[in-house]
């Protein structure tokens, strides 16, 4: 059986990140290996209504592929459009297996390779595995009482049903955050009621968009038009951290009083405006940018059930809130996010001495660099541990954590050694460190529980500082801290 180089698990943007920088340093052995029936991730998954990028465009996008957006926040068509041009021009779908289910990943320490395995029986051996599936890819539904007895129609915002026509229906959403924010104006006027469950209320900016002339969108496909412009964007975005990590106090000063102005002029109801009204700093959760969720919010078909008002459960005709109200429905939507944390990796991953990362994240999800692990030689995971960023692209993250893994990877095949691995000690300084910065931030201190945190109690999803601290971590490996074989 053919040994690949190097064997990618994901074909979204993290996928498409590592292959191409793989081509560029002359490593073409290399496969990708996607779940789904279809490559591309993220944005040709998330196709519910209103479905858009909360990051400007021009930055939330490769650094070396500029691209004409027709507006500054991308809309999901859009972003699939830019995610299958990037597959294509690339040619990563003659090197992409679809429907291909990773089940189990070990080790085999004899032949110094892994053996990766998929759910229809399939085998792949490769020296290099970068897993890539995403910690955004796993929806997570609460084992609420009764939800397998509604007689309705249900379904997760990952999974939406297009064949279904909500028009006119009697709506529930269950969850408030970044996905339900932009659902709701994007169905309200069509629903004939709707009625969204809140745990907890969550800060809301303006969301400051813009439609891109002809003349404008020339430019961006110019490469020193589109990098000047996405460093204008990224420095003033980078600005936030001072915010997140440093000073609380201009936290409240610049956003969260402007949070509480655009609440106070969209929301004149003040029992509407109290349960909208949240009791924790501003950024402690993840900051919704929206000019309409207030709005349709607003309207008078729907209604809004806070934290008192629960799901005591869920009936064949619709839920049953915690104060005794019967809401029937027709169709409930679940926006109640992803396993980001402790169930990040959805599949069994066992390294060298049967060490396996299920065992060593027993206490919480760590990573050096959020990226490799002690006894996992040739393992790396894209968007791991403490790599998420509040404030700015994920993408720029990607490929900064690419250059460290594309350097290992090309060391060992250049100089025909068999492994590469963090050693433990250089693992438990770094984790050691990340959570002693956390402990600065908004995150940590900022009064909130939040998808941000695993069980443990632990930050696990985002990098406490700024995104350039983490690109010259990552710049060049420190060979000191490995072990090479």
């Amino acid at each position: 059986m053919q040994v690949l180089d190097v064997l990618i698990i994901g074909s979204g943007f993290g996928g498409q990140c590592s292959a191409i920088r793989l081509k560029k340093a002359g490593i073409e052995n290399f496969h990708i290996l996607e779940r789904r029936s279809f490559p591309g991730g993220t944005w040709c998954q998330n196709t519910y209504p209103g479905a858009a990028v909360d990051v400007q465009s021009p930055l939330y996008s490769f650094s070396f592929e500029p691209y004409p957006w027709s507006q500054m926040f991308a809309e999901q068509n859009e972003l699939e459009q830019y995610t299958k041009d990037i597959l294509s021009k690339y040619d990563l779908n003659s090197k992409t297996t679809l429907n291909a289910n990773v089940n189990a990943v070990h080790w085999d320490e004899a032949e110094k390779h892994w053996v990766v395995q998929t759910n229809d029986g399939s085998t792949y051996r490769a020296k290099f595995v970068i897993n890539c599936s995403g910690p955004l890819s796993m929806p997570s539904i609460p084992d609420f009482k009764g939800r397998d007895t509604f007689a309705g129609t249900s379904f997760h915002t990952n999974d939406w049903q297009h064949d279904y026509d909500f028009k006119g229906k009697r709506v529930a959403i269950i969850g408030s955050g970044a996905s339900a924010a932009q659902i709701i104006p994007a169905i309200v006027s069509d629903v004939a009621q709707l009625h969204v469950f809140q745990r907890t209320p969550h800060w809301v900016m303006p969301r400051h968009d813009r439609v891109f002339t002809p003349s404008q969108r020339k430019w961006l496909s110019k490469h020193w038009a589109y990098k000047a412009l996405r460093a204008s964007i990224y420095w003033g975005l980078e600005t936030r951290v001072v915010g997140f990590k440093y000073s609380q106090r201009l936290l409240k000063l610049f956003a969260q009083d402007k949070a509480m102005r655009h609440l106070k002029k969209q929301i004149k109801d003040p029992e509407l405006r109290q349960k909208l009204t949240p009791d924790y700093t501003i950024g402690c959760k993840r900051i919704i940018l929206s000019s309409t969720l207030y709005p349709a919010l607003s309207q008078a078909h729907t209604t809004l059930y806070d934290k008192n008002q629960g799901i005591a459960q869920i009936t064949p005709t619709g839920i049953t809130t915690m104060d005794g109200r019967e809401v029937a429905l027709d169709l409930i939507i679940y926006s109640t996010g992803y396993d980001a944390t402790d169930g990040a990796v959805p599949y069994p991953i066992v390294g060298r001495d049967n060490a396996s990362v299920q065992q060593f994240w027993s206490e919480f999800p760590r990573a050096y660099l959020g990226t490799t692990m002690p006894n996992l030689p040739n393992f790396f995971l894209m968007i791991g541990p403490n790599t998420g960023i509040g404030h700015t692209s994920a993408i720029f993250i990607m490929e900064a954590q690419s250059n460290y893994i594309t350097e290992c990877i090309a060391h060992i095949l250049k100089n025909k050694l068999s492994t590469v691995e963090v050693k433990p000690e250089a693992e438990d300084k770094y984790t050691t460190m990340i959570h002693s910065e956390m402990k600065k931030t908004v995150w940590a201190k900022g009064g909130c529980h939040s998808w941000y945190q695993s069980k443990s109690g632990h930050v696990i999803a985002m990098f406490p500082g700024f995104s350039f601290s983490y690109r010259n971590l990552t710049r060049h490996v420190k060979w000191d801290d490995h072990i090479v074989s």
